[in-house]
């Protein structure tokens, strides 16, 4: 298992942050601390490196403020296998709903898929190979010497006598140079290839309830009834695109896959738990819906403290995963919480909310700033779309006021004020082909003046 890039320092882990999110300096510096600290696990002893348990991060503030950003940003960024899942979906062991433990094989899941795809590429040479056979015998096999229609195939036509002559090895050779060079892309070919629908036995048995067992019931259908090849005619293009993944997969080494993604998500797996408020008991007491919240957090404990989970691919442990908390709490506080999960989180960060000048720096600075995304998005059409400053100042000032005005849902309202400023550029983008068109002051105002003196109708519309 190797180490997570050691260049990336606390310094350069929230420079990388602040390309996508705005502010939260607090947040971004705890988050780069906590992910330095499992690079410097993984250089102790073993001994001591499996006493060093991760420090848990709960982040506390409003909806649309970026919580959810900078967990997914930072998962992308060290290539961890990473999880986002609403603490409130989950339900007490006994009542109807998800149990926790689906959390850590969704992540396992996640992880086979990034371990898999390194895979893919690593085999893609030698799966490109095996698929450019298999076409070659899909073409040969309705290859015969004399046949005057060989040109497709790139022999010449007045060549024919030649051809004749010729023995398979040596027109297998030509035809997999006129392959390689692109001259048969546009030929049929019939193949042979894998049918994967043709087990679906273990979905009528519903193979996602076995896993709790750590049965791998699709995998004993593979091995009771073999999978089937059906015969499809396509391009010699499309062929060779879908036998290379085909080879791909049959050259990874799924037990190696299974191993190194446990071990991975064992020491790189990243937990966001969403509206963790949402499971807090808040001062009340009684049964019902409360008693199931409690029930969760109950739930979630052995999988913050550390345990082990049975999946299909084996036992994983959760001693080293990073977990990710957040909420509002505007109706609950993190006390609410059960004291012994509570002390899982050691590391608490209030999120500051956002102003209206951070409004501005939002549609300004990140690389996928919503402002670029239109531009972009407009420019497919032949449209120049012109962002002025005093436009985008004025839609910061829009989307500030309709959130103090409704409810307060952060950087989202820029989305929805931005939406209905462009809604008719967007719409009409096609006849405005080769036009420019600038989004100012002036018209910002235009579009949203109404709303905003209506604070009932801006409460359906922003």
């Amino acid at each position: 298992m190797d180490a997570p890039d050691h260049h990336l320092t606390p310094t350069r882990i929230v420079e990388a942050l602040d390309r996508h999110v705005v502010g939260q300096a607090k947040a971004k510096r705890a988050v780069a601390v906590a992910i330095r600290n499992r690079w410097r696990r993984l250089q102790l002893g073993a001994e001591l490196r499996e006493e060093v348990m991760p420090r848990n991060i709960l982040l506390i503030g409003p909806t649309g403020i970026g919580k959810t950003e900078i967990a997914r940003r930072i998962a992308t960024l060290i290539g961890a296998p990473f999880s986002k899942v609403e603490a409130s979906k989950y339900t007490e062991v006994g009542y109807v709903g998800r149990d926790v433990e689906s959390i850590v094989r969704d992540l396992l899941e996640t992880a086979i898929g990034m371990i898999r795809e390194r895979s893919r590429k690593e085999v893609q040479g030698k799966a490109r190979a095996v698929a450019e056979e298999r076409v070659l015998d899909g073409l040969l096999a309705t290859y015969t010497p004399g046949d005057p229609d060989l040109d497709p195939l790139g022999f010449d036509r007045t060549d024919v006598t030649g051809v004749v002559s010729q023995d398979m090895a040596t027109a297998r050779v030509k035809m997999r140079e006129r392959l390689r060079a692109g001259g048969l892309a546009d030929r049929d070919v019939e193949i042979q290839q894998k049918d994967t629908a043709s087990n679906a036995l273990g979905d009528i048995f519903g193979s996602a309830s076995f896993a709790q067992t750590g049965i791998d019931l699709q995998g004993m259908m593979d091995r009771i009834h073999p999978p089937k090849h059906r015969t499809r005619r396509l391009k010699v293009s499309e062929a060779l695109e879908i036998l290379t993944a085909e080879e791909a997969e049959n050259l990874v080494d799924k037990e190696n896959v299974s191993e190194e993604a446990i071990a991975l998500v064992e020491n790189s797996g990243i937990v966001f738990l969403d509206e963790i408020d949402k499971v807090a008991m808040g001062g009340r007491q009684g049964g019902g819906p409360d008693v199931s919240r409690e029930g969760v957090q109950r739930d979630l404990l052995p999988l913050v403290e550390g345990t082990t989970v049975a999946t299909r691919h084996g036992m994983v442990k959760t001693d080293h995963i990073l977990f990710m908390a957040a909420g509002a709490f505007h109706v609950s506080k993190p006390s609410d919480l059960l004291p012994e999960l509570q002390g899982r989180f050691p590391i608490r960060v209030q999120l500051d909310t956002l102003t209206e000048q951070d409004f501005v720096r939002i549609l300004k600075e990140p690389r996928g700033a919503l402002t670029k995304q239109y531009v972009a998005l407009m420019a497919a059409e032949g449209v120049e779309l012109v962002f002025t400053d005093d436009g985008i100042a004025e839609l910061a000032r829009v989307s500030a006021e309709a959130n103090m005005q409704h409810e307060n849902i952060g950087a989202r309202r820029l989305g929805t004020v931005m939406e209905r400023v462009l809604e008719e550029v967007s719409f009409e983008g096609p006849a405005l082909k080769g036009q420019c068109v600038v989004i100012d002051r002036e018209y910002v105002l235009e579009r949203v003046k109404d709303l905003l003196e209506d604070r009932d109708l801006g409460r359906y519309v922003l």
